[in-house]
């Protein structure tokens, strides 16, 4: 028998009575191997065997491998003062050189090396009787024993030693052609993305350097972890699909740093642009500005047409697009105040109009006075600084540039400390990826707050009504057409942000959702050949500042897999592998950096505190999941239509806000389980499980995020002051 006590096959008297039955037809010395605790447990055993054959594993209790030499003796000579009349051989140890940790006891060549070459000697010494297990790695032991079982072998499955029994001992013996492997790579990398970075400062480019070898390292290290495995082929789809995603996370982890290298080191570039104030000599070309309106509160909209009206302009006229609202109480009072304010104002209602706002803008440009040049667009909720056109037309006496744009801006973020997180969330974008996107020619063009050469418009075929972010979609086929943009940072106009959580997330769904479908409808343009029409700094920003929010869709699919890991590791801990190595970069890797690189460069380039960059960091983490459900939804669908944004909305109760949230809930509760299921494990008490255990405590930040934010989104409904500015929003 092999262990059969151990595992509970047969009882004692049923071994013993195969061990009687074997002796009365052989001659020769009868035993059966046990674990050593087994032979201390069974002393009627030991009276009927011929010899103690001891099984001494100390891999498997757990032992480190510094102990697990002085832990075999001891145990040996447990069993020998046990039973001084029988004589006790040592039928099975060894120490495997791959596979899972279990507890403090970790599998490696170098482990395996010591522990083997400590016990030979000490052996010798103590003339014991021992079986080393065993001389072959024997693969097919892994679905018996787990990982480590195929590892055990002083020699591999093709019969070469794994190491010499004196002298060093390499843990990746070829690890020379690995390193340079990964040198090369990381040189590779920093030459496609330096390429076009000559503005680059020095401490620039070690940075990026240094960042790109640990990427391009994390990568190979993988690889090698894997390359020396026995893989099945449903491992190797498993390990394929891994490494394809660290690669992506790599990726995402350079173009994250290059942004850093580029905002803290960059020379300063010749495309930064300031308000222009026209000579005496400036000839104004006519701007129409449309105004597309939905269901508004006409209150709000009040503001923005009368601030219209002060707009410091001599040609202007402006036209409000009314699209689909069915209630005349609502789009009545908007066509009365255009009349009132003059015939400069133009009013239209539009009754079952297709195209969304996109639709809307489209009919206004067969509306706009044929001497127009200038196309202008704001939200309903934006009121104007007076001085925006005269700040901004004349960059329309160069005929290369297609279109203008100003930030984006708030009015309201001191409401609530919620609108002030997202106001500073916003706020990044516009103080630090548009001022460096548009030193390369490259910003995204927004719906509000722009203005378009007419011309250049009509050429490109107007506003795309099958995306939701028509906005953006433009821009980009301006550029295929090739135009210039402009991009100055000064505030003109300031809006209204989302009320709740629902609406922000709303709106960033919309955004993330309408990026996939540009990204479907113009992917030829983003290829690196001759045919594309757009520069190769163009191509790289726009694929560079939509990829990190397909780090949101990777930390998804990591986050899912982690718990189905987990699931299968609680069902059968010691036959299961924790892929650690393959999770680290991804996960703890990629989160630290994505903190850290928002802390540094809003602390570089946003006017706010450190406690209010934290405040952006918890709301941009709290849309997380909305972002990955976009990123894949956007992939795979097409048909979502235009998602707006809803002004003066009233904040609902707590648990309305929680079914808003239940699919982020639902894995934080997830998660948690999972966290807690792991900490119980004994087999994996041990750095491994730890390693786990942050990786599941990091796949669960975002999670926290949302929960927070959604909690410091409607903690005004329960005070005072919030109360009071609710009922401000009925009367709205």
């Amino acid at each position: 028998g092999n262990e059969v006590l151990l595992r509970n096959d047969i009882p004692e008297e049923a071994l013993i009575e195969y061990i009687r039955e074997v002796k009365k037809r052989n001659w020769r010395p009868v035993s059966t191997s046990e674990t050593w605790a087994e032979w201390l447990k069974h002393p009627k055993l030991v009276d009927e065997v011929d010899f103690i054959a001891v099984h001494i594993l100390p891999y498997w209790e757990g032992i480190a491998a510094d102990d697990a030499v002085d832990y075999i003796f001891d145990r040996y000579h447990d069993v020998q003062k046990a039973y001084p009349n029988k004589p006790v051989i040592i039928t099975e140890i060894g120490w495997p050189s791959d596979g899972q940790p279990a507890k403090h006891a970790t599998a490696s060549v170098s482990n395996q090396a010591k522990v083997l070459r400590e016990f030979l000697n000490r052996a010798d010494q103590e003339k014991v009787t021992y079986y080393i297990v065993e001389a072959f790695d024997q693969p097919w032991k892994q679905s018996i024993e787990g990982s480590a079982g195929a590892y055990w072998g002083i020699f591999n499955a093709d019969r070469i030693a794994k190491y010499p029994m004196d002298g060093d001992v390499l843990t990746l013996p070829n690890w020379e052609d690995w390193a340079t492997g990964a040198a090369i790579f990381s040189i590779v990398l920093m030459g496609l993305f330096l390429f076009t970075r000559r503005s680059l400062k020095l401490p620039g480019v070690v940075f990026f350097g240094v960042i790109t070898n640990l990427a391009a390292s994390t990568i190979f290290w993988s690889v090698s972890v894997g390359a020396q495995q026995y893989q099945t082929p449903l491992t190797i789809v498993f390990w394929v699909i891994l490494i394809l995603m660290q690669i992506l996370a790599a990726v995402i982890l350079m173009i994250e740093s290059l942004e850093i290298a580029e905002v803290i080191w960059h020379r300063k570039g010749a495309r930064t642009f300031q308000p222009l104030t026209p000579g005496a000599e400036f000839k104004y070309p006519k701007v129409s500005l449309h105004l597309p309106i939905h269901n508004e509160p006409p209150a709000m909209v009040r503001k923005t047409l009368e601030a219209l009206a002060k707009v410091d302009y001599p040609h202007l006229e402006v036209l409000v697009m009314d699209n689909n609202t069915k209630d005349p109480a609502i789009w009545e009072p908007v066509r009365d105040d255009c009349e009132r304010l003059g015939p400069m104002f133009r009013f239209f209602h539009l009754e079952n109009w297709p195209g969304f706002k996109a639709g809307a803008i489209n009919h206004a440009l067969e509306q706009t006075a044929p001497d127009a040049e200038i196309i202008a667009v704001i939200d309903s909720d934006y009121i104007l600084s007076p001085d925006w056109l005269n700040s901004m037309v004349p960059y329309f006496d160069n005929e290369n540039v297609g279109f203008v744009q100003s930030p984006q801006d708030y009015r309201d973020r001191h409401q609530s400390t919620f609108k002030n997180i997202c106001y500073w969330e916003y706020a990044g974008f516009f103080n630090i990826g548009m001022v460096q996107r548009n030193e390369y020619n490259a910003i995204i063009q927004h719906g509000t707050m722009t203005m378009i050469r007419k011309s250049a418009l009509l050429e490109v075929g107007k506003w795309a009504e099958w995306c939701i972010c028509e906005d953006s979609e433009l821009g980009l086929r301006l550029y295929e057409a090739g135009y210039d943009s402009v991009y100055v940072k000064d505030s003109f106009g300031r809006g209204l942000m989302p009320d709740t959580f629902s609406g922000y997330m709303t709106q960033r769904f919309r955004w993330v959702y309408g990026a996939m479908q540009i990204i479907k409808g113009h992917w030829r343009s983003f290829l690196p050949t001759k045919k594309s029409p757009l520069t190769a700094a163009q191509r790289y920003y726009f694929v560079a500042g939509w990829l990190p929010w397909f780090s949101d869709a990777l930390a998804l699919l990591f986050t899912c897999t982690s718990l189905l890991l987990t699931a299968i590791i609680a069902y059968d801990p010691i036959h299961s592998e924790l892929p650690v190595n393959a999770f680290l970069l991804p996960t703890i890797g990629l989160f630290s950096f994505k903190i850290l690189r928002g802390l540094w460069l809003y602390q570089a380039r946003v006017p706010c505190s450190v406690w209010q960059s934290l405040g952006a960091a918890l709301s941009g983490l709290s849309l997380t999941h909305t972002v990955a459900k976009g990123t894949i939804q956007g992939l795979f669908t097409s048909g979502k239509p235009f998602m707006r944004t809803p002004k003066y909305e009233k904040q609902g109760p707590l648990f309305a806000g929680l079914m808003i949230i239940r699919q982020e809930v639902l894995l934080l509760v997830l998660l948690g389980l999972a966290i807690a299921e792991m900490a119980t494990i004994e087999h994996f008490d041990n750095l491994s499980g730890r390693l786990w255990i942050s990786v599941l405590s990091v796949q669960a930040v975002p999670y926290v995020a949302t929960l927070i934010t959604l909690l410091i989104s409607i903690a005004p409904s329960y005070s005072k002051k919030g109360k009071k500015l609710a009922e401000e929003l009925d009367e709205v």
